[in-house]
């Protein structure tokens, strides 16, 4: 996994006129954003201690690696890597398709929450 290492991590090259603030090391922005979200804390509540950078910085950094494709990168590098090494039990997997919008069954409902009658509804201006 060595040499597939540069493609999870892009350097940032700072601005040589008006750099800023020197940006926060990727390993540390990382281990801010699984604080976060494994103590399940808002991001603005992220310690400023833990030297993780300010829970902005961690946010913004998670949406710019979530735009790049960086965590499905990471998936399949680490699928492969288990794979190849006979890590897998596939025994054990679950199929789970909750992450998926289920956009007809919205288009498919008259109020939230509650389920059409298939076409049997009629509207209240014609019970009369």
């Amino acid at each position: 996994m060595g040499a597939d290492r540069a493609v999870v991590a892009e350097k940032v090259q700072r601005r040589y006129r008006h750099p800023g603030r020197r940006r926060l090391d990727d390993r540390k922005a990382l281990c801010g954003i699984l604080f976060v979200l494994y103590t399940a804390i808002p991001w603005e509540f992220l310690p400023q201690e833990l030297g993780f950078g300010s829970g902005m910085t961690c946010w913004r950094r998670l949406r710019d690696w979530q735009q790049a494709g960086v965590w499905d990168r990471l998936h399949q590098l680490l699928l492969a890597e288990l794979h190849a090494g006979d890590q897998l039990d596939w025994s054990k997997a679950v199929v789970d398709s909750s992450h998926v919008r289920a956009l007809r069954a919205a288009q498919n409902r008259s109020e939230p929450g509650r389920p059409r009658q298939g076409g049997l509804e009629t509207p209240r201006d014609h019970r009369r």
